[in-house]
């Protein structure tokens, strides 16, 4: 184990699953000097202390916690990393565009854990475990994980939507509960219940025929259908799902797929999300993060 592997391109860079483009001795800065993002060893002592019978690396962005299972590769964890990064750095500059998000998260304790599959991570037993009780935790898998990007024949790059889960709910809701909460009364869920077609703390037996949002997934509560629904409206705003195939795929959970889409047929989340007064990505990432000299 390489205890840091330095200065690492976060894109694909030629490298081939599962192994590491960054720092050897023969190559101390890497393919291309292009981040300060890195992967270090799991701590032995600290906050992820009691993690180690599950993950062996970890990377943090601006003190916000990513870790890795053995099983995922080095790139689909910078790839994340990279992800993170952009959304809470947007114009990639080297600062959070709002402190205030990665104040909440890092006193949420968020923890973006990574296993190779969705199997690995129910035979873990992690969520049963005590250490992790004082996290707020979102697991992203590395088989649905694209560092090349998101299309028709790889299919959906998930770090767009499972590190923006852990932002919008540990950062953004926190942050600013009367725009973003969870809970109902915000903004943000005043615009879901317009486009679920009513305010359902439960899934209904079928959704109203004008519904654009119909998510039907029986164990998401009513904050669950809230982080969903921020996923679905700003990745959307971004054009992170318009890509061929992509619009009739996601049609029975979220029909406004396109920025023109969101703004013609929701615009209170479109009003919301794109209200030049709030700190929100314009661009979707593509977990290349390259600011020279960015906290990590």
């Amino acid at each position: 184990m390489i205890a840091s592997i330095g200065l690492l391109c976060l894109t694909s860079c030629g490298d081939s699953e599962g192994v590491s483009t960054g720092s050897t001795p023969e190559n101390p800065a890497g393919p291309t000097d292009c981040s300060a993002l890195r992967i270090d060893e799991l701590a032995e002592t600290g906050p992820l202390s009691g993690l180690g019978s599950y993950f062996d690396r970890q990377v943090h962005v601006f003190g916000v916690h990513l870790v890795a299972a053995a099983s995922v590769s080095d790139r689909k964890l910078l790839h994340a990393a990279g992800v993170m990064a952009q959304y809470l750095d947007n114009d990639e500059d080297g600062s959070p565009d709002d402190a205030r998000v990665v104040e909440e998260m890092t006193r949420a304790n968020a923890l973006l854990v990574m296993f190779g599959t969705e199997e690995e991570l129910e035979a873990s037993g992690i969520f049963e475990d005590a250490s992790v009780r004082d996290f707020q935790i979102q697991d992203l898998y590395a088989s649905e994980t694209h560092p090349g990007g998101s299309s028709a024949e790889t299919g959906f790059d998930a770090s767009l939507e499972e590190v923006l889960h852990l932002i919008s709910s540990a950062g953004w809701s926190a942050a600013y509960p009367e725009a973003f909460g969870e809970e109902s009364g915000s903004r943000l869920t005043d615009a879901m219940d317009t486009a679920r077609g009513g305010r359902f703390t439960s899934l209904p037996p079928s959704y109203p025929a004008a519904a654009w949002y119909h998510y039907d997934d029986p164990s998401c509560d009513y904050r669950c259908m809230a982080t969903e629904y921020f996923y679905w409206s700003l990745t959307s705003i971004l054009g992170a799902q318009d890509y061929p195939g992509r619009c009739e795929e996601i049609a029975d959970e979220w029909e406004l797929c396109s920025a023109q889409r969101v703004e013609s047929g929701d615009e209170m989340v479109h009003r919301l999300l794109t209200d030049p007064s709030i700190a929100l990505p314009n661009q979707v990432p593509d977990g290349n993060y390259c600011t020279e000299g960015a906290s990590s």
